[in-house]
């Protein structure tokens, strides 16, 4: 429904409308004050009508589908018929809509930054037809088993899946994303885990080698503390007895 047609005047608001509001500007006498507050007792049951109506608009304009369309074409595409063009916007994968309208035959998301799909993105486009992929660095590790999932699903005489093909990591590089083995993927998977593994224990012997430092530095300090005490004790223990001596 076209935004101008919600906002067309509703009895609501002309009956807040039909008020008369000078009326807080008459003059109050003893005489009129009973009727002055039946008329605002009146007014105000009025009110409460156009409040409705304004936090009703309010709420209607910011809904989400309000903001990207009453067809649901997402705010940074371009929607005509079924075709749904999102190509060369610099698109990642944190940036990517979640969801396009239901009706798309065509989808265009080439030439941008993806690494990887959400899963469950395209499944609900029953419709779709032809999906244009190329011109994106894909990361062939773990998030690319959606994609490769999906493309192996389409009919064998789909040709998006053409120049789909990897970035990285560095030994699948150029490779098309739906004839990767899925033990080539995994092994990628395990790959960035080895280094996840890595760099957690980096940082546990960083964690460790401080945590040895600081508690060696605390040694030191006590040391230095028990031994300035000794020598200030023993300092006025010498004080006091050459006090004592002088004395008698």
């Amino acid at each position: 429904m076209p935004l101008s047609d919600e906002l067309q005047t509703t009895p609501a608001m002309n009956t807040c409308n039909s008020y008369d509001h000078t009326l807080l500007l008459r003059p109050h006498t003893p005489a009129t004050t009973t009727h002055n507050r039946e008329e605002l007792a009146v007014m105000m049951r009025g009110f409460l009508p156009c409040v409705t109506q304004l936090l009703g608009l309010l709420l209607l304009l910011l809904t989400p589908g309000r903001v990207e369309g009453s067809s649901g074409c997402p705010l940074s595409c371009s929607c005509h018929g079924g075709q749904v063009d999102c190509s060369s916007r610099t698109l990642t994968t944190s940036s990517l809509p979640s969801h396009f309208p239901p009706a798309s035959i065509e989808l265009r998301l080439h030439d941008n930054q993806l690494t990887t799909l959400p899963n469950g993105l395209l499944d609900s486009l029953s419709s779709l037809r032809s999906v244009s992929l190329h011109g994106n660095p894909w990361a062939c590790d773990c998030g690319v088993l959606y994609l490769r999932s999906w493309l192996l699903k389409q009919p064998v005489d789909y040709v998006g899946h053409s120049n789909v093909t990897c970035s990285s990591p560095p030994f699948l590089r150029g490779r098309l994303v739906v004839y990767l083995a899925e033990e080539e993927v995994l092994e990628s998977c395990h790959y960035w885990y080895c280094d996840l593994a890595l760099a957690s224990q980096v940082f546990l012997f960083v964690f460790v080698a401080v945590q040895v430092g600081l508690l060696g530095a605390m040694v030191v300090f006590l040391r230095r503390f028990e031994r300035l005490s000794r020598e200030a004790r023993r300092t006025t223990e010498e004080s006091f007895a050459g006090g004592v001596g002088a004395y008698e």
